[in-house]
């Protein structure tokens, strides 16, 4: 029996031999999975650079036709002032100039407007933001002289009743929370009836500043009240009246408050029209 167990006893070598080749084989797939993983993450890390430079640039983009479509439409109610007569009869010349003038310019809003819509802006609402002292009276302001052209071409007339007392500065970052309140007046103007009024209202809180935006025309409908933040929606009621639109303002304009740590929400009733509010942050001085 002895001998035969000699005889069927495996030599040591090749247990040693199988032994290295089972830790060869392990380290051959080891090397193969860390490999990959190496590829995924490079992967993973150029994809993100990508993203972010392709955001950087949405975000550009976004700022700057927003800008454009801002002064385009202003130029429009100073070429509509011509057209009428409200700066001194023109003569036939130079009435089809400012004709075609007014006409250009339309189409060069129109463009704009699509290239914010190719551009998708609710990319605004994610990026950095350069928070900084603002005058917000200053601000609003601003938006109002911008969007007057708007205003006197739809008959509707805005209405802001600034604050008797000194009032505080917010912070935040300036072109975003300007685009944000663009947003909302420029809503209130499209969906305002004509002859119709937009109140804009200040006021001050503990640690904010709220502002109030306010049409006596449209409402949302109430199947809408949950929707209307969302992107791409549009109410039905606003369709009525607009039938053109995209459907990303509101969503937009909520990104941005939200993202200069404030909140939005809106009241809406069908014989008062609609009211958005939003807060922004009080400016506090360095102790």
């Amino acid at each position: 029996m002895s001998g035969l167990n000699q005889r069927f006893t495996k030599p040591s070598f090749l247990n040693r031999n199988r032994e290295f080749e089972s830790h060869h084989l392990r380290q051959k797939w080891y090397n193969i999975f860390m490999t990959q993983e190496t590829k995924i993450k490079s992967l993973q890390e150029k994809n993100k650079k990508l993203e972010e430079m392709i955001s950087t640039k949405a975000d550009i983009v976004s700022l700057s036709a927003h800008q454009i479509r801002t002064s385009l439409s202003a130029s429009k109610w100073i070429i509509k002032m011509f057209l009428d007569g409200d700066l001194g009869k023109l003569n036939t010349e130079q009435e089809t100039l400012m004709q075609r003038a007014y006409e250009d310019n339309d189409r060069a809003i129109a463009t704009v407007s699509e290239l914010l819509l190719a551009n998708k802006t609710e990319n605004i609402g994610e990026k950095k933001y350069d928070f900084k002292k603002i005058d917000p009276i200053e601000l609003i302001d601003d938006c109002i002289f911008d969007f007057s052209g708007e205003a006197h071409i739809h008959e509707v007339e805005i209405i802001f009743l600034k604050p008797e007392e000194k009032f505080p500065n917010i912070y935040a970052d300036k072109e975003k929370i300007r685009i944000a309140i663009q947003n909302l007046v420029e809503n209130a103007i499209k969906y305002s009836d004509k002859h119709g009024k937009i109140f804009i209202t200040l006021r001050e809180e503990k640690n904010f500043v709220e502002v109030s935006i306010k049409n006596t025309g449209t409402r949302i409908s109430e199947a809408g009240k949950n929707k209307i933040f969302s992107k791409f929606y549009r109410d039905p009621e606003a369709q009525k009246k607009e039938v053109i639109g995209t459907g990303i303002g509101l969503f937009t304009t909520q990104k941005i408050i939200e993202g200069n740590n404030g909140k939005i929400w809106f009241e809406s009733d069908k014989n008062m029209g609609t009211t958005f509010f939003f807060t922004i942050p009080k400016y506090q001085s360095p102790k």
